[in-house]
């Protein structure tokens, strides 16, 4: 932790006192956020709240009959651990099997609700930057400078989605992709130990998911897709205020095209959620889209501050008031 800490550290430094100020103008930013209005700061808090909202309802919808305020709990509290504890992401996990546990839920369908709450986020993850292209050219913008990562992204999509339909298809198929994975584990310079292991983690992930998948998909893309679009609308309320509500400002697309696009920085495993990567990647897209550089990195600062301090912090208390009514529970207590 000491170790990734370290590296965590760096990268941001290096992302905030070279990559920015290359791509954007703190200086700008500065006196862009001093003009912002009252009406503005209350438009951002109201999507910022939208957004908390809507975090709770992936697994609302992956593990039913589990409460709203519960799938709240166990979403915020993972994401406080991951985001604000170096290589919490493992730890993040344990908790959230942990949650599910004092809850008294099936551990089998707490683990299928958690697998599939993974495997869409990847969905989402990988499909926001070609919808982003599509966004460029519909708007009319050249995106031919972008298509590659349009490209790179639709291609790990469909090889993601090809493989997950066929392990979900049968379990021969899933034997055939796990055999796949465990020849290109052989090739690795440090080989995995026990031979064949790629096999029976997909026969196990498939045993879990493939009801819950098959009933609930629709659920969750609709709630994995909707924790996406309330976080953007919260990149574009900041811009128009920015901007000025009366002004044309920055098209519409353009910033859900830079919104989408630079997700791809998620996918780059230095920092917690793509903090520092996906900023950085959002102020060169939408500078290079014609917005100024002073707005575009002040829109990311507040975009980044307003959508991960208030997290964090419902992510804190979700843990506390967990951590209390476990106790409670230890002790013989009924829960909060």
């Amino acid at each position: 932790m000491a170790i990734l800490a370290v590296i965590e550290v760096a990268v941001l430094a290096l992302i905030a006192f070279r990559v920015l100020p290359q791509v954007g103008s703190y200086s700008e930013a500065a006196g862009a956020l001093r003009g912002m209005s009252l009406q503005s700061l209350v438009a951002i808090a109201v999507t910022v709240m939208a957004y908390l909202a809507f975090y709770g309802l992936p697994f609302v919808a992956a593990a039913p009959g589990l409460g709203y305020r519960h799938a709240q709990q166990v979403n915020q509290a993972a994401f406080a651990i991951g985001n604000g504890v170096p290589g919490g992401g493992a730890f993040g996990l344990g908790v959230q099997y942990a949650m599910f546990a004092s809850w008294r839920y099936p551990a089998v369908r707490a683990a299928s609700a958690i697998a599939a709450i993974g495997v869409w986020s990847l969905f989402v993850t990988l499909g926001l930057p070609v919808f982003g292209v599509l966004a460029l050219v519909v708007s009319g913008q050249a995106a031919g400078s972008y298509v590659l990562g349009a490209v790179l992204g639709l291609a790990a999509l469909g090889l993601l989605v090809v493989g997950f339909a066929l392990v979900m298809r049968s379990e021969s198929a899933a034997r055939r992709v796990g055999a796949w994975g465990d020849s290109l584990a052989r090739r690795l310079p440090r080989k995995p130990r026990g031979g064949a292991w790629v096999t029976p983690a997909l026969l196990g992930f498939r045993t879990g998911i493939t009801e819950l998948v098959s009933r609930r998909w629709a659920a969750i893309t609709a709630a994995q897709v909707g924790v996406s679009l309330t976080q953007f609308a919260v990149l574009d309320v900041t811009l128009r205020g920015l901007e000025g509500w009366d002004s044309a400002g920055t098209p519409f697309l353009v910033v859900f095209a830079g919104f989408a696009i630079s997700q791809l920085g998620l996918l780059v495993p230095v920092t917690p959620g793509g903090l520092g990567t996906v900023d950085a990647a959002m102020v060169a897209l939408l500078v290079g889209l014609g917005t100024s550089p002073g707005i575009a990195t002040a829109a990311a600062l507040v975009w980044r501050a307003s959508s991960f301090i208030p997290q964090i912090v419902v992510g804190v208390v979700a843990l506390m008031l967990w951590t209390r009514s476990a106790n409670r529970l230890a002790v013989g207590h009924p829960a909060d």
